[in-house]
């Protein structure tokens, strides 16, 4: 991850309700129209603003079939997961649909995470990251028994290749389209020097995760969400980049959950 100075600030999202689809919403009550654009809504504050808070809407978000095709979520089978084979030995796998109902866990985790604000100093203020992060650190139980079963599936398969378990879970919430990380590499710890894993499982709408060459250089799209799993493995944090852009176009939250051996970060 980039190297930032950073201070975290709580954040605790109001508890799940449905509307009047039946589609789960995740608000919370105070500037409702924080992320909404200004040409619609008078009220609009950008991430940028110093008087940005956190208390805006969790934007309500529309399950895929995949999603909610069974009654609870359930892992697949790594058997087909497809590899592209990058430069200078980096890698990515990616298995579409790993986890079939993962509506149920995306739920759970922006209704229980202890969600925060992470914050940067950029030239000559402090502004919000944008994008809602938490750390479990190796030993912490993890929040939903299900990533559990998760990183023990991902230890199964990838034990003689990565020779360690998967040990740590970051998370990242990508609340809407102004929500996302620049460009960077997973260079803190061992990675800056050795080869190393980092598997990233993606829950509900689906976003693009750019890679390109460190440096520069034409640059890979992966669309992932909904379950999808993508693997970045060999000297791919030393030698390529990845991130998650903004959009413009209308974009429900995202959960992306990653995985990661000892002292990789």
């Amino acid at each position: 991850m980039p190297k930032h100075r950073v201070s975290l600030t709580p954040v605790r999202p109001r508890r799940l309700k449905a509307d009047c689809r039946g589609r789960a919403s995740h608000i919370t009550p105070a500037t409702a129209f924080a992320t909404t654009p200004k040409a619609i809504f008078p009220g609009y504050i950008p991430l940028s603003d110093p008087s940005y808070t956190i208390e805006h809407v969790f934007p309500s978000h529309q399950a895929s079939l995949f999603d909610v095709c069974t009654a609870e979520p359930s892992i697949g089978d790594l058997a087909g997961i497809q590899r592209t084979a990058l430069t200078d030995g980096a890698w990515v796998d990616r298995c579409p649909n790993w986890i079939t109902g993962s509506e149920v866990l995306f739920d759970d985790l922006v209704a229980h995470v202890p969600w925060r604000v992470e914050r940067r100093r950029m030239y000559e203020r402090v502004v919000n990251v944008p994008r809602l992060v938490y750390f479990y650190e190796e030993g912490v139980p993890l929040p939903n028994p299900l990533l559990t079963r998760i990183r023990e599936a991902l230890d199964r398969y990838y034990a003689r290749e990565l020779g360690e378990p998967f040990v740590t879970a970051g998370m990242c919430y990508y609340r809407d389209g102004s929500d996302s990380v620049a460009w960077h590499g997973d260079r803190i710890g061992r990675s800056s020097t050795e080869d190393t894993m980092v598997a990233i499982l993606s829950l509900g709408d689906a976003r693009p995760l750019m890679l390109r060459p460190r440096g520069g250089g034409q640059s890979l799209r992966f669309s992932v969400g909904h379950g999808d799993l993508l693997v970045m493995g060999g000297s791919c944090q030393r030698t390529w980049e990845h991130c998650v852009p903004k959009t413009s176009r209308p974009v429900g939250p995202r959960v992306s959950i990653q995985f990661r051996p000892h002292n990789v970060r």
